[in-house]
């Protein structure tokens, strides 16, 4: 192994070309690039601050290895799979560790994040405390980006000079400079183009299986890959065992993409973590994350070998939640972990699970109770080990199961109606509230919207005595106007400047036909519509929902008074 170091500019050079020793290229173990602008920004100020880039890792190879290019016009919406080139047996230097950095100075550098270039304030560069930025960087649209900030890569372009760069800047801006921004851009110029273009800033260690082909394999530099990157958070979990499964797999990737772009079509949002764990699970592995079952033998070719089973048989589960159920989409559906025991079910016992009844009420229920809240390998796995005994579903076998792990199955009414403006449950409950009629919601481009009845603006405004303190203060806080019964689904047009926007309930319902009252819960007694009987409207109102969901809700079970 080989420690090498190189000037910023010219590593620059190695990225996707083949006529630099083979150039640097990203392997197919790689996850996607995830750093957001801001992370960008500070690895630059850093680099200008001279702090250390880290040590970046190499391996250089003439494996027909899959590999893909370094992405310089960044999105977040481009597939990786678009990005891979075909195999060969030439040499190569494939990055082990260092994505994050190297991709993120060639976005920098030589291209843009989401169509936005990288600028930088010549002016900055005050001393500051070493969490704050020194030297201002940001990502900026051309038209709005002005003086002081300057497009950073024209400042490292091989042609360019300080000399000619302050003429550019004179004749840009129109100013004239005080002694003091003088001094300032002469020092940022200066500064760049020793950090950028003549430093050895960047060391990288060098795994050469050129010149030493037994001393490293493909098993070993997936190993050393995952050791090198699990040390810190530079990797999830749910990378490293993807990088297992994608090492032996050369379609892995564009499979997992092809998966996720279905499943997530209507409007979910399924990630590859869901679908390593389902995997496990449907294997027999069980739920909890262990890089040691990737390695087990046979798991990982059974992924492969199954995968057209596996994948039909999450979508299928899928498909039925979409159709059958109230969950129309992400904001609907509270624990994604919550359909892999049906999951489960539909892929060894499908004759079994097309024909259960009650899954809708034991989805909807275990959902609202939050039975898979928190850490819940331990509820999944006892549930897929009693539907495997079993033989299929079963909603008091389920309910059993869950309350045999201490989790709730039951909705108490006080509960329930916590669930407001802000809950993770609030579009489940309204789309079981609104389905059937022509308020069903879809929520595609967010045409439906939570709206408070009483608008908080007024209910904010009320204000009480403190007895004990005789000060003035507020009567109504955030959980007494958030709450269920305060809420209502509007449409963007009902929500806007032009609808109910900050009305008054009593202004808003006076306008409405019953049939709207009616389907929105909402009591006829006007004189509850006035903002000094909002206490009074909150409660025959939860009567009214508590009536409509009284499948659902349980009363709270009565403490006992010791005597």
């Amino acid at each position: 192994m080989q420690n090498k170091e190189e000037s910023i500019r010219k590593i620059l050079d190695y990225l996707n070309n083949p006529s630099e020793d083979g150039g640097f290229w990203l392997p197919n173990i790689q996850r996607s690039f995830v750093w957001k602008e801001e992370q960008i920004c500070r690895l630059f100020d850093s680099i200008l601050r001279e702090y250390p880039m880290g040590t970046l890792l190499i391996w250089k190879t003439n494996s027909d290895i899959k590999r893909r290019k370094f992405i310089d016009n960044w999105d977040a919406s481009l597939k990786l799979s678009s990005f891979y080139v075909p195999e060969d047996t030439n040499k190569k230097c494939l990055v082990l560790d260092g994505q994050q950095r190297l991709q993120s100075l060639f976005i920098g550098l030589m291209g843009s994040f989401a169509g936005k270039e990288l600028y930088f304030d010549i002016l900055s560069g005050n001393p500051t405390t070493p969490d704050e930025m020194k030297y201002r960087f940001s990502f900026e649209e051309k038209d709005d980006a002005k003086f002081p900030l300057v497009k950073f890569k024209d400042l490292i372009d091989r042609n360019t000079t300080k000399h000619g760069t302050r003429k550019k800047i004179n004749k840009k801006t129109d100013l004239t400079f005080s002694e003091e921004d003088s001094v300032r851009i002469d020092s940022n110029l200066d500064l760049i183009l020793r950090v950028f273009t003549k430093d050895l800033v960047v060391t990288y260690q060098e795994l050469d299986s050129i010149d030493n082909p037994l001393l490293y394999n493909e098993s070993d530099i997936v190993e050393i890959f995952i050791r090198s990157n699990s040390g810190g958070t530079k990797l999830e979990k749910s990378d490293l065992l993807f990088s297992l499964l994608s090492s032996s797999w050369d379609d892995a990737e564009k499979r997992m993409e092809i998966l996720l772009e279905q499943l997530n079509r209507p409007g979910f949002k399924f990630d590859r973590d869901f679908i390593l764990k389902t995997c496990l699970v449907l294997l027999n592995q069980g739920a909890q994350y262990e890089v040691s079952k990737f390695r087990k033998q046979g798991v990982r070719e059974s992924i492969e070998n199954n995968w057209s089973e596996l994948s039909d048989s999450i979508k299928a589960v899928v498909d039925y939640v979409r159709t059958k159920t109230a969950i129309q989409n992400d904001k609907a559906l509270s624990s994604y972990l919550a359909l892999i025991p049906f999951i489960y079910v539909r892929h060894h016992f499908r004759s079994k699970w097309e024909a259960a009844k009650d899954k809708h009420q034991f989805l909807i229920t275990t959902l609202l109770a939050g039975s898979f809240g928190g850490s819940s390998d331990s509820v999944i796995d006892a549930l897929t080990k009693r539907f495997r005994e079993i033989q299929g579903f079963d909603s008091a076998a389920g309910y059993d199961v869950i309350r045999q792990k201490n989790r709730s199955v039951e909705i108490h009414r006080d509960t329930f109606f916590q669930m407001g403006y802000g809950s993770k449950y609030i579009y489940l409950i309204f789309n079981l509230w609104y389905k059937g009629s022509n308020y069903t919601p879809i929520y595609h481009g967010n045409s439906l919207e939570v709206d408070h009845i009483f608008p908080k603006s007024l209910l904010k405004g009320i204000k009480v005595k403190n007895p004990a303190t005789n000060r003035m203060v507020m009567k109504y806080h955030d959980a007494e106007i958030d709450q269920l019964a305060n809420c209502m689904l509007l449409t963007q047009a009902e929500n806007g400047p032009n609808g109910k926007w900050d009305q008054s309930p009593l202004d808003w319902f006076e306008k409405q036909k019953d049939e709207y009252l009616n389907l929105h819960l909402i009591p006829k007694d006007k004189e509850l519509w006035k903002v000094e009987r909002f206490e009074d409207f909150i409660e025959e109102r939860k009567k009214l929902i508590a009536k409509k969901f009284a499948v659902l809700i349980t009363d709270a079970p009565k403490k006992k008074v010791t005597r």
